[in-house]
This record gives structure tokens, sequence and C-alpha cells, in this order.
């Protein structure tokens, strides 16, 4: 069991009153779970590249080469380029201190916004996951299954544990909605235009629709929502800079930032609504 909420400001009305969307006051931080959170992801960030080391490779689907044209000798089309290996990337210089940065401010933020409740759990694992997962899709356009797919079980368990100690059968029910409404939402997306997103966004929407929601459904719908807008407006100005190409562009990043702010802002947009 964790310790019980350590409250600075405004307490969290009773769920009696209140059973799914919390009304949070607009000022409240939780400062000091803030900075333990963010502590804890000084020090679990520095995993990261040995997470990243770890993934094994993806196998090859044995495509063939664009053959060349008989008449002029090019190429029939473009060819791909070859996938950058995880062990390289988690090799890169300073990747070790900005993960750990990286991994702080996530885990700071969620902290400062949750305060000391048992959902802290799984945020967490998702806060060094999801830094590993974003620097794993910028640099390859993949979002490893070996890595989602072990998530759902963990963020699965740890979310019915929290809903346990905290009474609520009502939040893990909100955990399984959250993942059919935000896995349901992408995979319409992808079967409707393939081209348009990889399936790992697909998968990696359930473990985010998981952990959203259990926080209610203000943060699920600000989470999935602000993924998108986030994804459009930095797609779209990383493009204008040269830096991505606008129509292949990591769109993971972006859903987890998306995930972020939804845990922030969702209470305050559910209290409008409740």
């Amino acid at each position: 069991m964790l310790p019980p909420y350590s409250r600075s400001r405004a307490p969290r009305p009773d769920r009696e009153t209140c059973p799914r969307l919390p009304v949070v006051a607009a000022e409240t931080w939780y400062l000091d779970t803030a900075l333990a959170c963010a502590l804890y992801g000084l020090l679990a960030g520095q995993l990261v590249p040995a997470l990243i080391a770890r993934i094994p490779e993806p196998v090859p689907e044995g495509e063939p080469e664009p053959e060349p044209r008989p008449e002029t000798g090019e190429l029939d089309g473009p060819r791909a380029e070859p996938k950058v290996p995880y062990a390289t990337i988690a090799a890169r210089r300073g990747l070790r201190w900005r993960a750990s940065l990286a991994t702080a401010v996530v885990a700071g933020i969620l902290g400062g916004a949750v305060g000391w409740t048992p959902a802290l759990s799984f945020l967490l694992y998702l806060a060094v996951v999801g830094v590993a997962l974003a620097v794993v899709d910028w640099h390859t356009r993949l979002l490893p299954t070996k890595v989602i797919a072990p998530s759902y079980v963990v963020v699965a368990v740890l979310a019915a544990l929290a809903a346990w100690s905290e009474g609520d059968v009502g939040l893990l029910v909100g955990a399984g909605l959250g993942w059919l409404v935000a896995g349901g939402t992408f995979f319409l997306l992808w079967f409707i235009y393939p081209r348009g997103m990889g399936y790992g966004d697909v998968r990696l929407s359930g473990v985010l629709g998981i952990a959203l929601g259990y926080l209610g459904w203000g943060e699920l719908l600000v989470g999935v929502y602000a993924g998108f807008v986030v994804g459009a407006v930095g797609g779209l100005g990383l493009s204008l800079l040269r830096i991505v190409d606008r129509k292949a562009y990591p769109f993971g990043p972006f859903m987890l930032i998306g995930a972020v702010v939804g845990v922030v802002l969702g209470p305050h947009v559910g209290a409008w609504y409740a």
C-alpha cells in the first residue's frame, strides 16, 4: 500500500460523491510528490540505454529489392534505408544523461499532477518505458512489440492492484474502457488508411488507454486528442525545419506527450462537465 496522500493544497473529493471524475482545483500541484518522482526519474532514466540495447532486432520481412530498369539502369523504386540497430542507438553519445533528464521531467510532472496515489505505480513505469520508446521511434520510426506487449501485462497488473488498494472496481472498468476507446480509435484510423499510421502506434495506444482510462474520462479524452494535436503541430514544425519528413515522421513521441497532457489537464476538463 502506498503512503497516504500528501496534500499541500486542496484535497481530492470523496469518491462516493464524485466516483469517476475528481474535481481538482486549478491551482493544485503536489510539489513533494513531484520532487520525489523527479528524483526517481533521474535514477531510473539511467536504465533507458540498457533497455534499448536489449530489444531484439526485427526479423526482415524479405521484401524484394527494387529492380533496375533495363533501358535506363535506374531503380524501379526507392531503396529503403537500413534500420539503425538498437545497440547503435543505445550507444549514442549523451543518450544516458538526456534520457535521465527526460524521464525526470516526465515523472516529476506525473507525480505533481496525481500526488501520492496508487496510480503512480504504472505511471512511473510508463515514464521510463515511454522515454525509451520515444527514442527508438525517433531514430527508427518503429515501436517494438517486444517492449509494448510486456507493458500491457505490467500496466494491467499494476492497475488492478491499484484499484484493489483503493477499493474501487470502477477504476479497473475505466481502464478497460480506456483500452477499448484509445485502441479502437487508433485501430480504426489504421484500418482506414494504413499508410498514414504504423501498427506500432495502435499497440501503444492501448497501453496508454489503460493508464488514462483508469484515471478518468477527462484524462482519456484529453490524452488521445492532445496526441493528435501535438503530433500535427509538432510534425508540421519539424517538417518546416527539415528535421523530419512530413509524410513519414515518428508519431509515438507525440502520443506520449499527449498522454502526459491528458494526465495534467484531464481533471480540469472533467471538472467542467461534472
